[in-house]
């Protein structure tokens, strides 16, 4: 019987709901009158620029890159426009956005490179230019949209000091207005202060100036350049090695190729920032890439014949989508090892159909679970970033999910744990389904009648092996906590969530945070499959919603793995204690079996603060792992090399340190990432540190509230993180400081009280 709480919860679901409808309708409405605009409007200002020679890839793409390029790049660019290449900026724009959250039916896919091969077939797809100049006769001056917008900007500079105007909106689901040639002079009686870039300041003069010449010029850009020659025999290497035609090697293949579609492979001798993207193309190697444009890595080709191929990528590179796998001789030996030396037979191929293709687990029986857990598990950072960032490049689905900081380890594979057994993942495979198999869809009922009772059937089997084992010492049990042979920096990981975007750092960063993941193979497979490889951006609310839950299901279970290491007496007192506010609502209508929080399976704590205790003996387990892991954040590599400023640079710790130590309402205006850049008298001679503000949500009472809507008992449990490296991609500050101002800096940060004070 469903309780009274979960006839409330479904009620405000379905009001919610017919909201979202109603919000809809009246943005398509609205949307239909903001672009039906009379064409014959004339365009009265007219753009005079002495056509002077530019270089596009000398000085036009600089400052595309230094200007445009942070906002107009990944799936949210606005209007769809990316200036990040020189197809993106040929392609032009198109005024239905990707991210919207009111869309009822999925869009029509719209990848660059991907779905349509040439800027004529963009053309056929709503796509307009705006580079190409217009009819004098329709629009007055001939000039291109882009023109008219940098001009725009020009011609109403945005003030140097204060806060922007009341027309911005810098909101993530803002309305976006995208004008064409024929409706700018309504864009601009509306909106004046619009100009490009928008609510940003003004390009200089010198930049204005060869932007202008480079359109008024025609916009010529280069032709992309292709594979270098001396990175032919790699490709060719990786490419035959994908290709080979045993059934052994196909399925092989398609493992890796659906775990690394997404990635920015870098060859481990190749310049630092050339990129390659694994991709299914219908021609073989040395022939023209022709990629296949499947809307998920596992959906069906679509043809016979197919080969994976190794694509340039030509892009800017901007940290929204920007996550690097390397190929090197040793990973090749390393996939020998894994998924090739060992003896099993492929009797027959996986089909595509999605019950199939969807569930990693029948899709890929036949390699052994334990080649596949250690795959993932060499690059673990790679596949949590994945859920982050991955190919969504908005990861807000799968952020408010997550605690601000939280601490991400994972089960051992030497230990021979029941979950990565063949015979219990063949018969746990059909509870583990997940609804990216749906597609897009408004029914939301089965993630309730179908995909969270195979959870609760999953979780209940579980259970009988977990009531099987025998009980461990603490130190035992310490022993299931992979170690990365103290050598591998991603067996411990630190995710930080920053509002609305966040990231991933080696090593377990911070004050002990109020909750840990620990993740075994199929928790791991499954963020994954859910979030990387069958999340469709271009899905509509239904598969949103669907795989917000979902993750939900995944996230209760990574910390429910933490808190079978702690004592049965004290598991659920802390378990209450996470679930507040906002996952309250989830506890009623997903229950789950509890029955394991009574199994005691770990003995030997000494203090009644066990959490906390296990939190030190993993960090002991980690040993000097967690200073190599340091090390890499700091430099990227482990022997990183510290200047002759070292006093110094410790006195800087201890100053920063003082503001890390601030907690609660003082934290109320501090900005979710700050960067302090520390300068000396040596201008060889600086130190970077990363503020980041971890904000607790324990009284956020609804999925759809605004988060940022905080009661005083969340802010009063704020704290701070800061590390002396650059985390983060987004700071919403820059401080630089020098050394003997250092104090001075502490004493106002953590004298602030109030929005004034800050």
């Amino acid at each position: 019987m469903m309780t009274d709480k979960g006839h409330k919860f479904l009620k405000n679901f379905a009001i919610i709901a017919g909201m979202l409808l109603a919000a809809w309708l009246l943005f398509y409405l609205d949307e239909v009158a903001r672009y039906s605009v009379d064409k014959s409007d004339v365009t009265e200002k007219v753009i005079s620029t002495n056509p002077i020679a530019v270089s596009f890839n000398d000085q036009v793409k600089p400052i595309l890159d230094k200007r445009c390029v942070v906002c107009h790049s990944c799936y949210d660019a606005p209007c769809q426009l990316k200036l990040s290449s020189v197809e993106g900026i040929a392609r032009g724009a198109n005024k239905e956005r990707v991210y919207n959250p009111r869309r009822l039916t999925a869009m029509e896919p719209t990848r660059l490179f991907v779905d349509a091969k040439s800027t004529d077939e963009w053309r056929q797809r709503n796509f307009h230019s705006v580079i190409d100049k217009a009819d004098e006769v329709s629009t007055g001056d001939g000039s291109s949209l882009m023109q008219k917008l940098l001009k725009l900007k020009q011609d109403h500079p945005q003030a140097k000091s204060g806060k922007l105007s009341d027309d911005f909106s810098l909101e993530i689901d803002r309305d976006q207005i995208c004008p064409t040639q024929e409706s700018y002079n309504t864009y601009i009686e509306q909106h004046p202060l619009w100009g490009m870039p928008y609510a940003m300041p003004n390009l200089t003069q010198k930049e204005n100036t060869v932007l202008q010449a480079w359109l008024e010029n025609g916009a010529k850009m280069p032709a992309v350049e292709g594979d270098r020659v001396e990175m032919l025999p790699q490709i060719s290497a990786w490419e035959r090695f994908l290709n080979q035609t045993s059934n052994k090697h196909r399925l092989v293949s398609r493992y890796i190729y659906e775990h690394l579609f997404h990635a920015h492979i870098h060859f481990a001798d190749s310049p630092p920032r050339e990129f390659y993207r694994l991709v299914r193309s219908g021609t073989p190697s040395g022939k023209k890439i022709d990629e296949i444009a499947s809307l998920r890595p596992y959906d069906d080709p679509g043809v016979e014949n197919f080969y994976y191929r190794l694509k340039r990528y030509t892009p800017t590179i901007v940290a929204k989508n920007h996550i690097v796998y390397e190929l090197s001789e040793q990973r090749m030996q390393r996939y020998q090892a894994l998924f090739i030396k060992p003896d099993y037979k492929v009797v027959t191929l996986p089909s595509y159909a999605p019950e199939v293709a969807a569930n990693p687990f029948k899709a890929f029986e036949a390699i052994p679970p334990d080649s596949r857990y250690r795959f993932l598990l060499d690059e673990a950072r790679f596949f949590i970033e994945g859920f982050i960032k991955g190919p969504v490049c908005r990861g807000q689905i799968a952020l408010n999910v997550i605690e601000d900081q939280f601490w991400v380890v994972f089960f051992n594979p030497d230990q021979n744990t029941f979950t990565t057994q063949p015979s219990f993942l063949n018969a746990a495979a059909d509870y583990l389904k997940i609804p990216s198999e749906r597609g897009s869809h408004l029914n939301l009922l089965p993630i309730w009648t179908d995909y969270w009772q195979r959870q609760k059937a999953y979780m209940a089997t579980k259970q009988r092996y977990f009531e099987n084992m025998r009980a461990h010492s603490l130190e035992q049990a310490l022993d299931y906590i992979w170690d990365g042979q103290g050598e591998n920096p991603n067996a411990a990981l630190t995710v930080f969530r920053h509002f609305d975007s966040a990231s991933v750092e080696y090593g377990l960063i911070g004050k002990m945070p109020e909750t840990a993941w620990v993740i075994d193979y199929p928790l791991l497979e499954r963020i994954h499959y859910l979030l990387v490889a069958g999340f469709d951006v271009y899905g509509n609310i239904g598969h949103q919603l669907s795989t917000r839950i979902y993750m939900d299901f995944l996230r209760m279970e990574g910390e429910d793995h933490f808190l079978a290491f702690l004592p049965a007496s004290k598991r659920k007192a802390i378990r209450d204690s996470w679930y507040q506010g906002i996952r309250s609502e989830l506890d009623i209508l997903f229950k789950a079996p509890m029955d394991w929080l009574q199994v005691d399976a770990v003995h030997g704590y000494k203090t009644e603060a066990v959490q906390s205790e296990l939190y030190r003996h993993i960090k002991t387990r980690m040993g000097g792992l967690l200073q190599r892991q340091e090390m890499i954040n700091l430099c990227g590599r482990t022997n990183c090399a510290r200047d002759n400023s070292y006093a110094i640079k410790v006195k800087a710790d201890k100053s920063m340190q003082k503001i890390a130590g601030m907690t609660g309402i003082q934290l109320h205006d501090f900005p979710e990432v700050a960067f302090v850049r520390v300068v000396t008298d040596d201008p060889e001679a600086s130190f970077v540190y990363t503020i980041m503000r971890n904000k607790a949500y324990k009284n956020v009472m609804s999925l759809f509230s605004d988060e940022r809507e905080r009661v005083l008992d969340d802010i009063e449990q704020d704290s701070l993180t800061i590390v002396d490296w650059l985390a983060g991609s987004y700071p919403n500050f820059f401080f630089s400081v020098h050394e003997k101002d250092l104090e001075t800096f502490v004493t106002h940060c953590t004298q602030v009280k109030n929005s004034k004070d800050f």
